[in-house]
């Protein structure tokens, strides 16, 4: 963990379990707004040259101006595909795909979800992002692949299982696979109380109208037809592989994965074998 996450955490441990001693309701408001809030905001980032050569996008979501990009390889029949970037990250980090999808003669869409990069908001959550998604997809599609890492690799499942399409591909790169894994690891840091983490749970049904437990690869990838690439790493110390595991051992007859070594969660998607 990054030191100013590590700082971030020690601030609001005490802080929420003020607040829990009073209200665990509003200790676990502010503690699912601290989860949803990229720790890093929205830095200025460089912007990369081939998005010099883009045609600029935007939309509006959720009230929010979200922005994005868009190149065309200009040959004949090119297919589309989108890519989806991870929390706490931005489109200027897939540089390098975009000019390898280029060469394969393809289009690519990349766009900066709400709260990150050039896109206005402050939060994000797996159901936001996978709404979003699905409004790219009724924009800008037909979409015939999509490229997805983390919270963007779990938010692309879900919104799989409302577009269900079986011609398109999809690639999920150390997908944030189970979110109460990832919600176990949160409280590990702020160690709030059982009455407060009750309530986040019950919170996160209350805004999305689903459990914790829906929020999963896992169950989403067994309810679509497309098929499925999916790139883990052993050592992946954010989106563990161990919760791969299980879906690894139904063989899904349309999901394929490769399993790496010595990349963890981010080298995974810039190493060059990869790509």
């Amino acid at each position: 963990m990054k030191l100013k996450q590590r700082l971030i955490f020690g601030y609001y441990k005490t802080k929420f379990n003020s607040i829990a001693a009073v209200s665990p309701r509003k200790a676990a408001e502010a503690a699912f707004r601290l989860f949803c809030t990229p720790y890093s905001g929205k830095p200025k980032r460089k912007e990369p040259p081939i998005f010099h050569q883009a045609k600029k996008l935007h939309f509006y979501f959720n009230g929010m101006m979200v922005r994005g990009f868009q190149w065309s390889s200009g040959k004949p029949g090119e297919k589309t595909i989108l890519i989806c970037h991870g929390f706490d990250s931005s489109s200027y980090k897939f540089e390098r795909f975009i000019h390898l999808f280029l060469h394969e003669g393809m289009s690519v869409l990349a766009f900066d979800a709400p709260g990150h990069g050039i896109s206005e908001g402050k939060m994000i959550n797996a159901m936001v992002y996978r709404n979003f998604i699905i409004q790219i997809e009724k924009l800008f599609g037909p979409i015939q692949g999509i490229m997805a890492h983390s919270l963007g690799g779990l938010a692309t499942a879900l919104a799989m299982e409302e577009i269900n399409d079986p011609g398109k591909k999809v690639v999920l790169i150390a997908p944030a696979t189970e979110t109460t894994t990832a919600i176990e690891r949160f409280f590990h840091f702020i160690r709030v109380n059982e009455k407060t983490k009750k309530a986040f749970e019950e919170l996160i049904e209350e805004t999305g109208g689903k459990p914790v437990s829906w929020y999963s690869v896992t169950r989403a990838v067994k309810t679509f037809s497309s098929q499925v690439l999916w790139l883990h790493d052993e050592d992946d110390l954010v989106c563990p592989y161990e919760d791969t595991l299980t879906v690894q051992k139904m063989n899904l007859a349309h999901t394929t994965f490769i399993t790496t070594k010595g990349l963890g969660h981010s080298k995974i998607y810039r190493d060059s074998k990869v790509q």
